[in-house]
């Protein structure tokens, strides 16, 4: 059974864009790439022609792995979500009860994470932690470096 993800129209129409530039340019790469090794003789002692059958299932593993995610994914409609409590597609404020700094993170699907953008998947352990906490509620997260406490400062969409 196949695991529903759920995204964002941006984040899904990246991954749209991503399926449709692999079957395009990956593939035509890829075809160039056999063409050529294929003109330079024997096919069973080119080392050339080898590798670009390599890479051509490469591609096509890759290309059908993103077809099951987008046949997997949905949409997420924030309109009607409980904004009392962390979900996904949160906008936490959190404050570290250890040093008292204050982060900012929103909650996405694994594909949309990027710790740079402040988005952490709601698969980490950070975003597990955080998933169904209220307001003045403390997260204690056990990450790599140990445990972390956090106090939900803040929620919005």
């Amino acid at each position: 059974m196949a695991t529903i993800n759920y995204y964002t129209p941006e984040g899904l129409q990246k991954l749209k864009d991503e399926l449709q530039e692999l079957k395009i340019r990956g593939r035509a790469d890829v075809a160039r790439q056999l063409a050529e090794a294929r003109d330079k003789g024997d096919l069973s002692e080119n080392a050339e022609y080898d590798a670009a059958k390599d890479a051509q299932g490469h591609l096509e593993l890759k290309i059908a792995k993103l077809e099951e995610v987008l046949g997997n994914a949905r949409v997420i409609d924030d309109t009607n979500m409980d904004t009392s409590k962390a979900l996904i597609m949160s906008k936490v404020k959190l404050k570290n009860l250890k040093n008292n700094a204050v982060l900012d993170y929103t909650l996405v699907a694994e594909e949309e994470a990027n710790l740079a953008a402040g988005k952490i998947s709601v698969k980490s352990p950070i975003g597990k932690g955080l998933l169904g906490k209220s307001v003045g509620d403390v997260a204690e997260i056990t990450v790599p470096a140990g445990k972390l406490q956090f106090e939900v400062l803040e929620i919005s969409r």
